[in-house]
């Protein structure tokens, strides 16, 4: 057990689960909130709200995705399975029945809340409450594309192209990619400081982690699309707070609370003052979001 960096009070720990080591943070005592992060980041995005969820009295756990930070990075196969996001949610459920844990609520940020809406999904008596974080569902995002997303969005379409196109233009200088990847969706200035970006970068430089990246992709772009396309007759039943930037595409190019309440049954949220990088950009305003969210009141504004 060793002590986060990036999380105070927060043990960095792994845990080794059915085909993959999960690395994760812990700290609190209380009902259990899994946080979830995206693309290009690690469990540390949430290094702004987690000590504060935490301290409110909950039990709090942040991994790195299967492919991401410091967890495994099993090998793919030609359907993409080990990185769809039903596996990935497997993997969570696990996680969190290896720590006591068969019922719990869960906040997914980017490709961290498309996992969070599947593990909703396939596991519904587990999760207690959803909260999705600048995301539209996977599905309608790549039935609306059009020009403007494709365009604004591009490494949906980029990092989806065949083995090893993605993985050697993204090799051939990692850090160029990584920092305009960032700063192309932030628009508040120093909410990424250079420790992250070096923390980020640490995983990001190495090519087992590019190549799970594309995976996670194409994974969205094809199994995943099977799965939602054989699943689409089902609705969350957990409650389901979506909060997105003002600044953001999503928020620039959906109707972020319709989309969901497609997908839902009980639908609150609100866009809040940042771009895309919600737990960075605006921490103090997503935690007051999600502390209301996560003791049962009101969650819109």
């Amino acid at each position: 057990m060793t002590a986060s960096r990036f999380l105070r009070g927060f043990a960095l720990k792994k845990a080794g689960l059915p085909g993959v080591d999960i690395n994760y943070a812990c700290a609190g005592e209380g009902p259990p909130v899994l946080l979830l992060h995206g693309h290009p980041q690690t469990h540390i995005v949430w290094r702004k709200v987690a000590p504060k969820i935490a301290a409110a009295g909950y039990r709090v756990i942040a991994p790195d995705l299967r492919g991401y930070g410091d967890s495994g990075k099993p090998t793919s196969d030609a359907e993409h399975l080990p990185y769809s996001k039903r596996v990935m949610a497997q993997d969570q459920i696990a996680l969190m029945a290896s720590l006591g844990h068969d019922r719990f609520s869960v906040i997914g940020h980017d490709r961290g809340g498309r996992v969070a809406h599947r593990l909703a999904l396939d596991f519904p008596d587990a999760v207690a409450r959803l909260a999705v974080l600048d995301i539209a569902p996977t599905r309608t995002m790549y039935a609306q594309t059009d020009k403007e997303f494709a365009t604004r969005y591009f490494w949906w379409f980029f990092l989806i192209q065949p083995h090893d196109f993605p993985e050697r233009m993204i090799g051939g200088d990692p850090e160029y990619f990584l920092r305009r990847h960032i700063s192309g969706q932030v628009r508040t200035e120093g909410a990424v400081g250079e420790d992250a970006i070096a923390e980020y970068l640490r995983t990001y430089r190495n090519p087992e982690t590019i190549h799970a990246i594309c995976e996670d992709y194409r994974a969205s772009a094809t199994i995943d699309l099977e799965h939602d396309e054989a699943d689409a007759h089902r609705r969350v039943a957990a409650p389901l707070l979506a909060l997105w930037g003002a600044k953001s595409v999503v928020g620039d190019l959906y109707d972020v609370i319709s989309t969901w309440k497609e997908k839902a049954d009980n639908v609150t949220g609100c866009a809040l003052p940042c771009g895309h990088a919600i737990p960075e950009e605006a921490p103090d305003e997503l935690t007051a979001r999600l502390l209301e969210f996560l003791s049962g009141s009101p969650a819109q504004g």
